[in-house]
């Protein structure tokens, strides 16, 4: 991936040193392009009137990212990309890592460039980062409400267009990814089995020939369902909108019946639908695997950030 900066990350100022966790993989250049020029073409347009008018050309200024809340960084690689774009001359430093955790007042990145071109990036940067750590926010908010039972996964409710960025911010807080789109995995849904008009347990083994190699997720909606998509060889039962009583009473029952199947496998139960963080925990003391939650992505309000601007020699 291209560099998003002319200058390495460096370390928090003034703050001491985080945990240690491995850099969460970013999003493919390609994505963070198509999105940052997306943006400037719709906020841009032909050029920025009020900066034309009122600031003088050539004038040089600094631009600097402040955190007004404490959460979990995602974004910075998007935020620096769009000032880079409107003037490609411009340095940008980026102050703390992706997915570092940081207080209200903390400084996250800086950029100098031509002080019409920051301001005409200033809005569009501001708008992915903001949007972005608040979802690594939430989500690392539900990975240590889950802990040590479960995962959190995130789903595919996300923004049209920003999936990739979106999932980046999810990993960015620790949560995990589950399939990123309709290509690269089997989901059996309650639409598709009313649709079908067959037993679930039939169209388990038909999704598992007809897609070797390729992972099954069955949504179930009951016990039955659960327990037919288990000997069907679902590699995950997703438990949906089930109460935290229910699945604890259920999860010994998938895991059995998928046993019973093939000795050598283990199912993979997941809770899905109605989870918040009043109920995540009891959720993942359930004896679920995993939590996969919608409203990561479309629902995490904005993290408070805010730049600051101001002339440089």
């Amino acid at each position: 991936m291209d560099p998003p900066s002319k200058k390495s990350p460096g370390a928090p100022r003034g703050r001491s040193p985080q945990p240690h966790r491995p850099p969460p993989r970013p999003p493919s250049s390609e994505a963070v392009e198509e999105a940052v020029r997306r943006a400037l073409a719709e906020d841009l347009g032909q050029g920025d009137l009020t900066s034309a008018a009122c600031v003088p050309q050539g004038l040089r200024a600094r631009a600097v990212l402040l955190a007004r809340a404490e959460g979990r960084v995602a974004g910075l690689v998007v935020y620096a990309r769009v000032f880079e774009v409107c003037d490609p001359a411009c340095e940008v430093e980026l102050l703390v890592p992706e997915g570092a955790t940081v207080g209200a007042g903390e400084r996250l990145a800086t950029v100098v460039g031509d002080a019409r071109a920051l301001l005409a990036a200033e809005r569009s940067a501001l708008n992915f980062v903001q949007h972005l750590s608040g979802i690594a926010t939430s989500s690392a908010r539900a990975v240590a409400l889950c802990r040590p039972h479960a995962e959190v996964f995130d789903t595919r409710k996300t923004t049209p267009g920003l999936r990739a960025l979106e999932k980046y911010a999810v990993r960015c807080g620790g949560a995990r990814n589950h399939r990123f789109g309709l290509f690269d995995e089997i989901m059996i849904k309650d639409n598709h089995v009313d649709l079908a008009g067959r037993p679930l347990e039939e169209l388990c083994v038909q999704a598992r020939r007809s897609a070797e190699g390729v992972r099954v997720t069955v949504e179930a909606r009951d016990e039955a369902e659960a327990l037919a998509a288990a000997r069907g060889g679902a590699d995950v039962v997703m438990l949906d909108n089930m109460d935290p009583a229910a699945m604890a009473e259920l999860c010994p029952r998938v895991r059995a019946a998928a046993s019973a199947l093939d000795r050598e496998r283990a199912v993979e139960i997941e809770a899905s639908g109605g989870v918040d963080e009043t109920t995540i925990a009891a959720v993942a003391a359930s004896g679920v695997d995993r939590i996969s939650i919608g409203a990561l992505t479309h629902s995490a309000p904005a993290l408070d950030l805010a730049v600051e601007l101001e002339a440089v020699e």
